[in-house]
């Protein structure tokens, strides 16, 4: 039976993924995205603040999908969490506009990904907003926005009690 796999074009390099838990910043359906067992990261070399060497639209990263998350970048956005990951380097896997695709193991782009094959690894600790040095945490707005699409509902429907 085929597995779900979401695949991404970023300009985020794999030391940034690393340190992040995941690849993040994504707008997509949440529950579609927690649904794929693999997570292909394919690289955006055209972007103006790439930070990797990979070759446009090569896959250099493959991660086991753990969770999908609020983003600690970027509010209303998603961060996908990986629980393990695999490094590999497969020129030509990304064609057309739109940054988020979502396949099979069995229709995956020109079927050049064996994920049988793949080596995974444990991801490292990471500590998700700080590639950049500082830790950003979560807003009630994010919060009740991220639950409100978890649960189907209007954010105003959802209250939250914080006691400390």
């Amino acid at each position: 039976m085929a597995d779900n796999v979401l695949s991404v074009l970023t300009f985020k390099s794999i030391e940034t993924i690393l340190q992040d838990g995941g690849t993040q910043s994504w707008m997509l359906d949440r529950a579609r995205a927690k649904a794929c067992k693999y997570a292909v990261i394919c690289r955006n070399a055209h972007h103006a603040k790439v930070e990797g060497t990979e070759d446009h639209g090569s896959a250099f990263m493959v991660g086991l999908i753990s969770d999908v998350v609020p983003s600690t970048d970027t509010p209303g956005r998603w961060l996908v969490l990986f629980s393990e990951y695999a490094l590999c380097n497969v020129p030509n896997q990304w064609e057309g506009r739109n940054p988020v695709r979502f396949w099979t193991t069995d229709n995956y782009g020109k079927g050049d990904v064996n994920f049988d094959d793949l080596e995974f690894q444990p991801m490292p600790e990471s500590s998700p907003g700080t590639a950049k040095g500082k830790a950003r945490g979560l807003t009630l707005a994010e919060a009740k926005e991220a639950l409100a699409l978890t649960f189907g509902v209007d954010p105003s429907a959802i209250e939250i009690t914080i006691r400390g």
